[in-house]
């Protein structure tokens, strides 16, 4: 088949979607991305309002992702570096825990921080030598426990555990109990002390934005809902239908395909609530933390603590909760402004926005670092990407992407 009358169909215009582009383009074919929303990004999207940059869900990027390093330009998103710690508001107080051996400004205070004891601070550094010397694939090769299980098989102190190792994890994993896999544990925690959190400086949609940047001969149709696939047709919500000689879906495939309805992923959801200040309680670059069991909210963060593109008067609070407890809307946001004043000494704050996000990460068993190109293939021409396929990150989003358009590249 000649490359240029070859109809490649990618449904979906997030993060896997994109690098399967790149790559199908790096291999001289043109595909087209249909989008049923009216830009790129998928889950990795930032508004502006106010004049405050508001990403849908406090999200981080890890410089240490190996998928991230080969498909982004760090410099060209002006990366913004989180310290290597955490601010941990705990009965009236505020103790910062860190990486002394990353930021040296954090060695004092996480040694006399009072979150956890010494025999804690010793098994951090045991696990950290642990995780730097243990490859990823050996990682994912593990039997899987719960991350819990995992913490109290090391021999960390409930106090740890409760303090810092619940609340920091529970907002990365968006469950409360720690019951994600010791794999996603290991790879994170192995994420962050080989690179950094950082944040493009004009927030995390910059990223999908770079990577549509970087594609020169793909067409994106937006706004353009699709209702059903098939082996070499597309059909439309406009009642058009498309040729498609092979497509890749990177969103959900269990209403889309016939006989993929056992198909359905569990999801993860969280509240993502902003608010405007006139001050930073935590002065540095840290996530706070709320430790007090109960509590509503799982951690906050000042964006303007860091360089963004928009430069607000004022500073820029968010604030994550992984469980509403049943509350509505209205009644959320004021039981969030009474936890932010009781723990963290906030007093006043204006509301701006409230996203609640249902689909923010996927439930997973099994999971997965890499997948042959040929178990992207769901049938003869259809094949699957998208973070579902592996773990929940970034960079199993884009490693799955570029391993369907190799299946495609293969079946062609």
């Amino acid at each position: 088949m000649n490359k240029k009358d070859c109809k490649i169909h990618i449904i979906g215009a997030g993060v896997s979607g994109l690098v399967a582009a790149k790559f199908l383009e790096d291999n001289v074919y043109s595909p087209v991305i249909i989008e049923a929303t009216e830009r790129v990004g998928g889950r990795v999207k930032t508004d502006v309002v106010n004049g405050f940059q508001l990403d849908h869900g406090f999200q981080v990027l890890l410089t240490a992702y190996p998928a991230a390093q080969k498909y982004l330009d760090f410099g060209a998103l002006q990366l913004q570096k989180f310290l290597p710690g955490a601010s941990i508001f705990k009965n009236g107080n505020q103790l910062i825990i860190g990486d002394p051996l990353k930021d040296f400004s954090l060695l004092f205070s996480t040694l006399f921080s009072g979150i956890g004891n010494f025999s804690d601070k010793l098994k951090i550094l045991k696990l950290n030598n642990k995780l730097k010397r243990k490859n990823v694939s050996a990682i994912f090769a593990e039997k899987e426990q719960t991350t819990l299980s995992y913490l109290r098989e090391l021999g960390f102190s409930d106090e740890i555990i409760n303090d810092f190792f619940k609340p920091f994890f529970s907002g990365i994993f968006l469950e409360t109990k720690l019951e994600t896999s010791s794999r996603m544990f290991e790879f994170v925690y192995k994420m962050f002390g080989e690179g950094y959190a950082a944040l493009p400086k004009a927030g995390i949609e910059a990223i999908p934005k770079q990577l549509l940047q970087n594609l020169k001969s793909t067409a994106v149709q937006y706004n353009t809902k699709v209702i059903s696939i098939k082996d070499g047709e597309i059909e439309l919500d406009d009642q058009t239908t498309l040729n498609s000689d092979f497509t890749i879906i990177t969103s959900n495939i269990s209403n889309l395909c016939s006989g993929a309805e056992n198909s359905i992923v569990e999801w993860k959801s969280c509240e993502n609530l902003y608010f405007e200040t006139e001050a930073r309680v935590i002065d540095k670059q840290l996530i706070g933390l709320i430790s007090e069991k109960g509590a509503l909210i799982n951690n906050i963060f000042y964006p303007t603590c860091l360089e963004t593109e928009q430069v607000p008067q004022k500073e820029l609070l968010s604030v994550t909760v992984i469980d509403k407890q049943g509350l509505s809307d209205e009644a959320l946001i004021e039981a969030v402004k009474k936890e932010l004043n009781a723990y963290c000494g906030i007093e006043a704050c204006t509301f701006i926005k409230h996203y609640t996000i249902p689909m923010a990460l996927p439930k997973l068993d099994n999971l997965k670092y890499e997948l042959p190109p040929a178990e992207t293939r769901l049938s003869s021409h259809i094949f699957l990407a998208g973070d579902t396929q592996l773990n929940a990150s970034l960079n199993a989003a884009m490693i799955s992407g570029e391993r369907a358009a190799l299946g495609v590249l293969e079946a062609l």
